[in-house]
């Protein structure tokens, strides 16, 4: 067997150790560390232990390959957007919420300045 063949862990075992479980845990680390008002870089580091975390399950649970660059990036960018998604969507809320008479929260993950403008109609 060649090793480009060769498949690291069937997509059960990705979806179940990466998405579910790494994922389900990056997507709250960001949130922790947007709700806490750390700044985003934190988020990104504990994203990349984690990714280390998830590549050790794999190698534990699953016989996966410990140390392979390939697999650790992919599944850490998988973690470091989750991680993102989770910190911006925590950061929108709190800025809408906090901030309620300088932001308004623009979609899931962003904020707009100017929530105490009139909307065009009402009258002052």
């Amino acid at each position: 067997m060649t090793p480009s063949s060769v498949i690291e862990v069937s997509r059960g075992d990705f979806l179940l150790v990466t998405v579910f479980l790494g994922g389900g845990a990056a997507w709250f680390t960001g949130r922790s560390i947007a709700r806490t008002w750390r700044v985003y870089r934190q988020a990104v580091i504990y994203a990349l232990l984690l990714g280390c975390v998830v590549r050790f399950f794999h190698f534990a649970l699953f016989e996966g390959t410990l140390l392979s660059l390939h697999y650790f990036l992919t599944d850490t960018a998988f973690l470091v957007a989750l991680a993102t998604l989770g910190f911006r969507s925590e950061r929108a809320s709190q800025m809408a919420t906090r901030y309620g008479w300088i932001y308004r929260q623009s979609g899931p993950f962003g904020w707009l300045e100017g929530a105490s403008r009139e909307a065009p109609g009402e009258q002052a």
